[in-house]
């Protein structure tokens, strides 16, 4: 699943605001159950891992200009999840945003 939303903010702040903020993905979740791991490749490019129930959700975030580009894979297992999840990042991501 890719989902692209725009922005207007400077590339920095949405830096501090992803690393900032990027906990509140295991807190959707009951204590103890989820899991996050995140690195930044370089300055505009971070990768996730959500670890929860046994599956290993990967994903990441780019940053561009004018854009957010949030990617994620979901497991097979999950993917009947994928319109629910993709909402959810439309959701935040645009929260996050703004």
């Amino acid at each position: 699943m890719k989902v692209r939303l725009p922005h207007q903010l400077e590339r920095t702040e949405i830096r501090r605001r992803l690393e900032e903020r990027k906990g509140e993905i295991v807190s959707y979740f009951p204590e103890g159950m989820a899991s996050l791991e995140s690195n930044w490749a370089n300055e505009d490019h971070m990768d996730f891992l959500v670890a929860i129930a046994g599956q290993r959700i990967r994903g990441s975030v780019d940053i561009a200009e004018d854009h957010v580009v949030i990617e994620v894979d979901l497991p097979l297992i999950l993917s009947f999840l994928n319109g629910k999840i993709e909402s959810s990042v439309r959701k935040e991501g645009t929260r996050l945003l703004t």
